[in-house]
């Protein structure tokens, strides 16, 4: 072999085990792609995560509705003794409260709408429409106030019952009737229970 062929022997492999130069721009493509998926992919967990994020409260309080203090039309009555009472409407089957009681609910809903317009019942019937516990128990009045049809829901609902006979007991007992609507939204009303749209008596009641 002559000193030439070897020479191209020795330089060939000494460049055998160096790589290729690399074009120009083409090592930093895959760098520059990945660092910008990876700023937008932060950009939007950012922007995720300030969207799930409550509101303040005081957004939240001036989102709630005012509470309603418009008096009921019945409220306006005041207490309202009723000398005639029309029958209760009959059933086939027995009330879930003693007959006395059911009967002493309805009396002191048709002479005290002053009291129950105020109170909300929490048995789900806003669902009908009732505003109140007195809806449970008084269907129609005439123009001066007297009771022309009872509501027959009250007769089979342990809850309508049971929150009228409270607030009956607590207006004999002299409680006001934000006092008697205090006591029975401390009771009553749990989250998952209904909660008829009553309105909230004035600071005077």
């Amino acid at each position: 072999m002559g000193r030439k062929s070897a020479a191209k022997s020795q330089h060939a492999s000494s460049t055998a085990g160096t790589p290729p130069p690399s074009e120009p721009g083409r090592s930093s493509t895959p760098l520059l792609a990945t660092g910008i998926v990876l700023v937008l992919a932060i950009a939007g967990l950012v922007a995720y995560t300030r969207s799930s994020q409550p509101a303040p409260a005081a957004e939240v309080a001036q989102a709630a509705p005012p509470a309603v203090v418009d008096p009921p039309a019945a409220a306006k009555l005041g207490p309202h003794p009723q000398a005639t009472l029309p029958p209760l409407p009959f059933q086939a089957y027995a009330p879930p409260r003693p007959m006395e009681t059911v009967k002493a609910v309805y009396r002191f809903a048709a002479e005290h709408p002053e009291v129950l317009s105020y109170v909300p019942c929490f048995c789900g019937c806003e669902r009908g429409g009732h505003k109140g516990n007195d809806d449970c128990f008084v269907k129609s009045r005439n123009a001066q106030g007297d009771v022309t049809e009872w509501e027959p829901h009250g007769l089979d609902c342990a809850v309508c019952l049971d929150v009228a006979n409270e607030a009956m007991q607590m207006t004999r007992s002299g409680a006001s009737v934000r006092d008697i609507r205090a006591a029975i939204e401390a009771k009553w009303n749990r989250p998952g229970s209904g909660h008829t749209p009553t309105p909230m008596p004035h600071s005077d009641h």
